[in-house]
């Protein structure tokens, strides 16, 4: 298949300009700088990202460009287009002002293949403290602001092209026509990433790769997994073994629910309810990294009893995602963050890896599990974390506790998939993550009737966002959040207060704890 490749130098956005070439049916892979394939006729194309260095720092990611320059057609892109040129004979200086936020392309020039159907004065966002202060002697200008010269050049001898600016980001309003103009026109995308194309492709990979092997498969009722599961399904049938681990703090119902969705789906699937156990281990803790600890530990132990009963499986499916390899995946010695999908296996388990989404990002797993027929109330989930409600209940965790939060945060939830907006829309697909927060830890005084209480608050927390690398808050319907708080305050024994978080992500986590 086709492919682009994106040649990471640490940007904050080299993810987003992934997920807008496949937007455009493009299949593209995101590698370290540092990490070009070697004689690989797939490669129709390559992207250089952005980078928070300069080209002058002494750190600063060198690549060698003769691998592709002059072979395949090549776009830089901010940092990109400043390391062309400045390894190329052209000029790149500090500012001394950072050149940050919208502009607008003053000069572009419309004959240019990349800036084929742009309009006058078109709006750009720039990021960054070097400025192009020369270009290479066979390098042309191609667009302008009215404070960046070299806003975007091109080579007048080979495939090559590079902008100062973004066009992967939101505010650079014509950016996906610059990348369609890259990818289609210049690169030659034939277009053949789709949902259909890929799992068409990945059931025929997994029949080759698996045979008549047996594979295990964690499943958290989340949709990554409950992808995973039906697309191996599809593939190997009664050859894959589910196993769905009850620690006692899911949502409200949420065993017997998922559960059930996927015995409709045909899965071969092992409920375990181990609550007991980790109820058992978690009494008294209340450090949060503690907490998370000990449920790991607990689940990865659960989960390898009922695996090794299973003695001729050989491999171990899980539903990891592209970006979690991206961010566990540390090109500057720092990792943004581990994932438990990523990093391998128990010695013990001596099992294979097999991870059919490896290459997909969110929406594009829920893209094939529309493809794939699964049923929406799994593909629209909300993300949920691992731990479940033990990471929402501040301080230690109890049954009790938990039965308070799951009938607070079931009303929270259900409304949520009741309301309709406006504009037509239901309230809980507007919404990226949301739920219940127990503040254990306090307590308010409140009056029911003619009686005092001294109960606890509940937040509620919700969050816009598309990949949870940052989240602003959701600014819900009032009307709703009064009809919430008077239902989970008047049906919830044990809370007689509940407020709402508006706080965003940077600075604080969608997850309290």
């Amino acid at each position: 298949m086709q492919k682009i490749i994106i040649l990471d130098f640490g940007s904050q956005t080299t993810q987003l300009i992934g997920r807008r070439l496949r937007e455009l049916d493009t299949f593209c892979e995101i590698l370290p700088y540092n990490k070009f394939p070697k004689d690989d006729p797939s490669v129709i194309g390559v992207i250089l990202s952005g980078s928070p260095y300069s080209v002058h720092d002494p750190e600063a990611f060198q690549v060698d460009l003769s691998q592709f320059v002059g072979k395949v057609p090549v776009l830089g892109i901010c940092y990109g287009a400043q390391y062309i040129s400045h390894k190329n004979g052209g000029k790149v200086e500090q500012t001394g002002t950072r050149e940050y936020g919208r502009a607008n392309l003053a000069t572009v020039d419309t004959e240019n293949p990349l800036f084929r159907n742009f309009d006058k004065n078109s709006q750009v966002w720039m990021s960054h403290g070097d400025t192009i202060t020369a270009i290479p002697a066979d390098c042309k200008i191609i667009a302008s602001t009215s404070d960046v010269k070299f806003a975007a050049y091109a080579s007048t001898s080979q495939p090559l092209w590079a902008v100062q600016f973004h066009p992967e980001v939101f505010h650079s309003l014509q950016g996906k026509t610059l990348l369609k103009n890259f990818v289609v026109d210049i690169c030659g995308s034939k277009q053949e990433w789709s949902p259909a194309s890929y799992v068409e492709t990945t059931i025929k990979e997994l029949k080759e790769q698996l045979g008549n092997d047996r594979v295990i498969l964690g499943l958290s009722g989340g949709v990554d997994s409950s992808v995973c599961a039906t697309l191996l399904n599809r593939a190997i049938g009664k050859n894959l073994t589910c196993i769905f681990v009850d620690h006692g703090m899911l949502r409200k119902d949420e065993f017997t629910k998922v559960m059930e969705a996927y015995e409709g789906l045909g899965l071969n699937v092992i409920g375990i309810d181990a609550s007991e156990k980790f109820f058992t281990d978690l009494a008294g803790v209340t450090d949060p990294e503690q907490k998370r600890k000990i449920i790991g530990r607990d689940f990865v132990e659960v989960f390898n009893a009922e695996a090794k009963k299973i003695t001729d499986a050989k491999w171990l499916a899980q539903g990891t995602i592209y970006p979690d390899r991206i961010e566990s995946l540390s090109i500057t010695g720092m990792v943004i963050k581990s994932h438990h999908n990523v990093g391998g296996l128990p010695e013990e388990m001596d099992l294979k890896l097999c991870e059919p989404l490896q290459w997909l990002f969110k929406d594009e797993v829920r893209r094939v599990g529309y493809e794939l027929g699964m049923p929406e109330h799994l593909i629209k989930r909300h993300p949920f974390p691992g731990p479940g409600l033990a990471v929402r209940i501040l301080g230690d965790v109890t049954p009790e506790k938990v039965r308070i939060l799951q009938d607070a945060d079931d009303i929270y939830i259900e409304s949520m998939r009741n309301y309709v907006c406006e504009d037509g829309e239901v309230l809980y697909d507007k919404v990226w993550q949301a739920g219940t927060v127990l503040l254990s830890t306090i307590r308010s005084v409140g009056v029911m009737g003619d009686e005092r209480t001294y109960e606890h608050p509940v937040a509620l927390r919700a969050v816009t966002s598309t990949d949870a690398m940052s989240a602003d808050w959701a600014q819900l319907p009032y009307d709703f959040m009064a009809k919430v708080s008077n239902e989970i305050i008047n049906k919830v024994k044990g809370v007689n207060r509940v407020c709402y978080d508006i706080s965003s992500k940077p600075p604080a986590t969608i997850e309290w704890e």
